[in-house]
């Protein structure tokens, strides 16, 4: 190799790259590439088992990492698509095995997404897609119980609503964001979201705004799906700090969630209301509590306490990570470290990048009272990231004190060079791929 050239991709990111030039968008939302591909294949969507498929603007993924824990306790395989992932593609494909689930290896991801391409024969279809029938054919092979299948964006014309009947349609909440492909009010968004709804199938629904509430309903009497929701059907809450889930059947009192923020009961009681909703599944109460206290699920308000990255801050300091990138996110994310700062007062800084097409202000201004120093820097690797020029208007328009920043690195670098009486609570947030980024950077990749 000659000196500064690239490194050679990888096999998998060599096969990746050929496959992302079938389609010149790398978002089209419409259901007919992937149902052509996937009566080619002899439709491996319709050999898996019970799938419950999960939509919403905020804590799919969450919800999802706990109906997993909590299945895997209760002695169960499953299988789980997720996206997007945050340092390799392997995140998003879980196979589900006795024990506990494994990530796709690259050579079953390779042979999964091959085989996907020599059926397809080079007929235009964006790489989710592919990428989404490839997770229906590879989970096929492979024996499970359940199926956790995570929507990419919005739901009706999303590539995983292709399952006919699933066992179970699940709503997360519901806010404002991609309003370029899904509408730019509530009602709008919530009508792309509820179109995973299908005909009889139990809907379990999490806390809702009026206005996305009202979509969800018409669309379960519409199709005669029973609808579970969470303040009417079932209650979660917090009682001297465990989880307190509530329905018909009865009461369940838990310990609280690993995962943190005041968020994550509430994602824990809608998969503990999405389990108890299913046919056929009894799971007992140590499972639940198991489920709920051992789920895992990077960079939402996760606390780096090793790797590269805390040698560089301040001495002393906390280091929080929080993909959170529109306004519902930085709100959840800004209420945990509301809590955080009640048991011990640092100062907080924000460290902030963020793609282009997000509410900047939105997001910011849920941490205004919290802090006044944010830096912004830019997303590695992405050209449609928000320049940091950009960001550090929006945060001095909310009063902040901003700097900018070439890179985490910097920022923390910069940090480390203030003389701090306390050594300050740090949070870098505004965006997924800075999140994966910093992983990465780290040598924390999650596993």
């Amino acid at each position: 190799m000659s000196e500064g050239a690239a490194p050679p991709l990888t096999p998998l990111a060599a096969l990746l790259a050929r496959l992302a030039r079938l389609h010149p968008n790398r978002i089209d939302l419409t259901l007919g590439r992937v149902e052509r591909l996937l009566a080619q294949l002899d439709h491996p969507e319709r050999k898996l088992p019970g799938v419950i498929h999960v939509a919403g603007t905020n804590g799919k993924g969450s919800t999802l990492a706990y109906l997993r824990a909590i299945l895997e306790a209760a002695g169960l395989r499953v299988h789980a698509y997720t996206s997007p992932h945050l340092v390799r593609l392997n995140e998003c494909y879980r196979i589900g095995r006795p024990g506990g689930g494994v990530l796709a290896s690259d050579d079953e991801l390779i042979a999964a997404l091959a085989h996907c391409e020599r059926v397809n024969a080079g007929a235009p279809i964006t790489l989710f897609e592919i990428q989404t029938v490839a997770a229906f054919w590879l989970f096929a092979q492979h024996p499970a119980d359940l199926v956790l299948l995570e929507v990419g964006l919005g739901g009706r014309l999303d590539a995983t609503n292709v399952i006919e009947r699933p066992a179970a349609c699940v709503l997360a909440p519901i806010g404002i964001d991609h309003t370029e492909f899904l509408g730019a009010t509530l009602a709008a968004i919530a009508a792309e979201k509820a179109g995973i709804i299908k005909r009889d199938a139990p809907v379990i629904c999490a806390e809702q705004p009026a206005e996305a509430m009202a979509v969800i309903e018409q669309q379960a009497r519409r199709l005669r799906a029973p609808l579970h929701a969470s303040g009417q059907q079932w209650h979660v809450g917090v009682e001297r700090g465990r989880l307190v889930y509530q329905d018909e059947r009865g009461l369940m009192d838990l310990a609280a969630p690993k995962l943190f923020g005041r968020h994550q009961f509430d994602n824990a009681g809608l998969a503990i209301a999405t389990l108890r909703a299913l046919d056929g599944f009894r799971i007992d109460h140590a499972a639940y509590e198991a489920g709920v206290v051992g789920a895992e699920w990077p960079a939402r308000m996760q606390r780096l306490s090793s790797g590269r990255l805390i040698a560089q801050a301040p001495a002393g300091s906390e280091i929080w990570l929080d993909g959170g990138h529109n306004a519902d996110g930085g709100r959840v994310a800004a209420a945990a470290l509301g809590d955080l700062e009640e048991r011990v007062s640092r100062p907080l800084v924000v460290i902030v990048g963020m793609l282009g097409n997000k509410d900047a202000a939105g997001f910011l201004g849920n941490f205004a009272g919290l802090t006044r120093h944010i830096i912004a820097v830019p997303i590695p690797g992405r050209a449609d990231a928000m320049p940091p020029e950009q960001l550090a208007d929006a945060a001095r328009a909310l009063g902040m004190r901003v700097e900018l920043a070439s890179c985490v690195d910097v920022a923390l670098a910069k940090l480390a060079a203030l003389a701090y009486e306390v050594p300050p609570r740090i949070l870098i947030t505004g965006s997924l791929y800075l999140a994966g980024d910093v992983l990465a950077a780290n040598g924390t990749p999650p596993t």
